[in-house]
């Protein structure tokens, strides 16, 4: 018998707004998510760093949490 994998959940991050004109932090916040252009989306694990990123950066971002 296998045991069974736990499910983990993720977050799925879209930009959705333009990067020009926000400050340095900003810009590179967004770089270190993978984001850079307006409608990309990543999806990352729910961790605590991740989710000071995008508390750093709500106005630039979507999120919605999902299972994978």
């Amino acid at each position: 018998m296998t045991p069974r994998k736990k499910k983990t959940k993720q977050l799925k991050i879209t930009q959705v707004r333009s990067q020009i004109g926000c400050k340095g932090h900003h810009k590179k916040v967004l770089a270190g998510l993978g984001l850079g252009r307006i409608g990309r989306t990543v999806v990352r694990p729910d961790t605590p760093s991740i989710r000071g990123m995008v508390n750093l950066i709500p106005h630039l971002v979507s999120v919605e949490e999902t299972e994978a």
